[in-house]
């Protein structure tokens, strides 16, 4: 799956203090949609997306890095750079955890075939034949995500969960002592007994949604929920999110398609998706109707969502959906 090659940079004791992996994929690849879903969602202060490279900080094993992804010149694959004291800890696990994020494992072809069978998807398939479901960092960083964006636009729950990371986060200092550049990823994302703590007064989101956010950071923390299928399977893990005051049927199938990598979830109560259906079918107006049509999608519903959600970004210049 991967071939990694150190930097010859290097410290004293020989230990990296850069690493470069590469990851192949099944072309094809649709580089540009990705970068601008993660572009329209990235989280200001942590993420980055600038000149066909997508930039953050991670976090590995309690130490920061630099991770930047971009798409090989040449070769079906991506080139993902860690740089910093996180470098040491790249591993087998790290890169699969990199091919997850990006969806290095689909079979686009395979998923495109099963699609256009329907005459709804064809002309979508053809236009994006390498479309992918853009995944997470990390479950928790996702989760944030999911409840913040409850019934606000995309650009809103990104202003939200940039405020989120000033209060709770910690900003990365260079090992000269200066802080990051402007513009540049600076700061780690809150880990959950951080954003547990934080005060979420004025943060911008009902008090609701803020005591759901607060549970849920506590739940992650006690570790009183699984985050991850490697914890659990697809049924437990909706079971136990669901459970959780203030999580929803939408937020945990966006937690499962994005963050649990499940290619049938379907985030039914999703408003581009249920639009993108009734301009195709007026008649399916109500969401029971809606899942018998989307039956038909299965085991890609996933696939199917990011393609609606690609139609509606190609239309209007900008991200929309999820």
């Amino acid at each position: 799956m991967k071939v990694a090659t150190p930097i010859a940079t290097v410290n004293g004791g020989g230990v990296p203090s850069a690493v470069q992996l590469e990851l192949r994929f099944k072309a094809p690849y649709d580089w540009a949609r990705v970068l601008r879903f993660f572009s329209g969602r990235a989280i200001p202060g942590v993420e980055q997306v600038a000149g066909g490279v997508y930039r953050r900080i991670v976090d590995l094993k309690g130490e920061p890095g630099r991770l930047t992804v971009e798409r090989h010149p040449r070769r079906h694959c991506l080139v993902a750079t860690v740089e910093g004291a996180a470098a040491r800890h790249v591993d087998d696990a790290f890169a699969a955890r990199i091919a997850s994020m990006f969806d290095l494992r689909a079979d686009p072809a395979a998923i495109g075939t099963e699609l256009a069978r329907d005459p709804w998807f064809a002309p979508l398939v053809a236009a994006a034949p390498g479309l992918r479901v853009p995944g997470a960092w990390s479950g928790f960083e996702l989760a944030v995500r999911a409840i913040v964006g409850q019934q606000v636009s995309v650009k809103a729950a990104t202003t939200i969960v940039g405020r989120l990371v000033e209060r709770a986060g910690e900003r990365v200092v260079q090992d000269d002592g200066a802080h990051a550049s402007d513009g540049a990823p600076a700061w780690r994302f809150p880990a959950p007994d951080a954003l547990a703590a934080c005060d979420l007064a004025k943060i911008g989101m009902p008090g609701k949604r803020a005591a759901a956010l607060t549970g849920m950071a506590r739940a992650v923390a006690a570790g009183d929920v699984p985050l991850d299928p490697a914890q659990a399977d697809l049924a437990t893990l909706r079971h136990a999110w669901l459970d959780l005051p203030g999580i929803g049927p939408w937020t945990v199938e966006y937690i499962a398609m994005r963050a649990w990598r499940d290619p049938d979830a379907w985030p039914a109560s999703d408003l581009v998706l249920m639009q993108s259906i009734i301009a195709r079918d007026p008649s399916l107006d109500r969401l029971a109707s809606q899942k018998r049509r989307t039956d038909g999608w299965r085991p890609w519903r996933a696939y199917a969502a990011l393609h609606l959600w690609n139609e509606v970004a190609d239309r209007a210049g900008a991200a929309r959906g999820g």
